[in-house]
């Protein structure tokens, strides 16, 4: 798959790939395999400095007023990492971890992951330093608004539409859409996705990513030769990811052993009754005191014995102090970055098939895709129409990148980099630099 040079290539002067001066740093990590893959891809030098920068990044000052008649100043992010293959598509977190670093490698993961399904959207981020538990309703909606005024230029559906992400919801979404809606004199809806159905959101949205979940792991287990009948699965991380990955994995015959939240785990060597673990953590707000289970740590859960593990939590979960220990056949990444760059050998040397995020979670952006086109064309589809388009792109991505892998004899993750990175590159050798 060497792509066709426009220009002679020159050899790349690249950082040390394989030297992890901070083995938790997301862009560290990204990067990382951004540079195998542009080297088996023999990148020329000018694309592959252009695809190593994010396009713009956005820090900015957000006041708020509080509840209490006092105003706070919080950060504000937002990275456009690449838009040549069209708007810039990424979700917006409120959390105290966010930084720019982290965002910018959200930014780039989100830019590798449209163009692995093949969808016309660039890649975006963005978030807010905040702890949003400690927030009221009122707090939240004045600072999401505020927020979205300061980074109303970049916004816009033909230009960056956001998305919910780590504590963001469909009434964030409604927020700034509204926000921005006001700002230019008429309702826009396409400025957002993963809205209320109510205005304009799409059926089968919430459900997408956990969806995009089970299937790529369906077409994996198929691959190796496992059934999904009987096929024991961990699940860390119960939220909406997990949790319908869970329920959707169950309903197809695998049988549930472990979950767990930020609370902690449970282990059940029988199975765990997934829509039960549901109802309690909406009655309870998490899965702390669960009784239908073993109480694990969620380190241990990531180290049981179990055919599938599907880490739906956050960043840097399996690192070079665990992945050793990690006993999974097949590891399917429901989160962004759930692998640092530094395991990945390690995995490889345990012969584990990996699903990468980039592949793994891309439901979620599919099924915003199919709500962008729904609400620009003002036609909405049926949720069986949104779940067999999500399926059969789902399915041809996994296996496009399944071929790629045998053809160069990498592993998933390379290989859908690499498949990515040759999109996005096709489009800038097409489009040019322009003067």
């Amino acid at each position: 798959m060497k792509p066709d040079l426009l220009l002679p290539a020159s050899p790349i002067v690249r950082p040390d790939k394989d030297r992890f001066l901070n083995e938790e740093n997301p862009f560290e990590g990204m990067m990382s395999r951004f540079d195998r893959a542009a080297e088996l891809l023999d990148l020329e030098p000018g694309i592959y400095k252009v695809l190593r920068h994010p396009e713009k990044q956005i820090i900015t000052s957000v006041p708020v007023m509080l509840d209490s008649g006092e105003v706070e100043v919080f950060t504000g992010i937002r990275v456009l990492y690449n838009t040549s293959r069209g708007p810039a598509k990424g979700g917006i977190r409120f959390d105290l971890n966010v930084s720019l670093d982290e965002v910018t490698a959200l930014a780039a993961w989100m830019t590798w992951k449209c163009a692995v399904v093949n969808i016309p959207f660039g890649g975006a981020k963005g978030g807010v330093i905040c702890d949003p538990l400690k927030m009221s309703i009122g707090e939240l909606e004045r600072l999401t608004r505020r927020y979205t005024t300061s980074i109303i230029q970049t916004l816009g559906p033909d230009s960056d539409v956001p998305a919910p992400d780590v504590n963001t919801n469909e009434r964030v979404m409604a927020w700034i859409m509204d926000t921005y809606s006001m700002r230019v004199g008429h309702t826009v809806t396409s400025v957002v996705t993963g809205k209320p159905v109510e205005m304009g959101g799409s059926l089968g949205r919430r459900e997408a990513t956990g969806r995009g979940c089970m299937l790529v792991t369906k077409e994996a287990l198929a691959h190796l030769g496992m059934p999904m009948k009987g096929t024991s699965v961990v699940i860390q991380g119960f939220g909406n990811v997990g949790s319908v990955a869970a329920q959707l994995l169950q309903k197809e015959g695998c049988k549930i052993i472990g979950i767990s939240d930020r609370t902690g785990g449970f282990l059940n060597a029988k199975g765990i009754d997934v829509d039960d673990a549901i109802a309690y953590v909406q009655e309870h707000r998490s899965l702390e005191g669960y009784k239908k289970g073993d109480a694990v740590t969620n380190e241990q859960l990531l180290t049981t014995q179990v055919d599938v593990l599907l880490p739906a939590a956050l960043e840097n979960v399996i690192t070079t102090k665990n992945a050793a220990q990690i006993k999974a056949k097949v590891i399917c990444e429901g989160a962004n970055g759930p692998t640092t760059a530094a395991a990945d050998a390690i995995l490889d040397a345990k012969g584990i098939f990996v699903i990468p995020d980039i592949l793994a979670n891309a439901g979620g952006v599919t099924v915003s895709y199919f709500e962008w086109v729904q609400d620009r064309g003002g036609y909405f589809w049926t949720e069986k129409r949104v779940n067999e388009s999500l399926q059969e792109i789902m399915e041809r991505s996994f296996h496009a990148v399944l071929d790629l892998s045998k053809q160069h004899k990498v592993n998933m993750r390379t290989a859908a980099y690499m498949l990515a990175i040759s999109r996005v590159a096709t489009v800038h050798r097409l489009r040019g630099i322009y003067a």
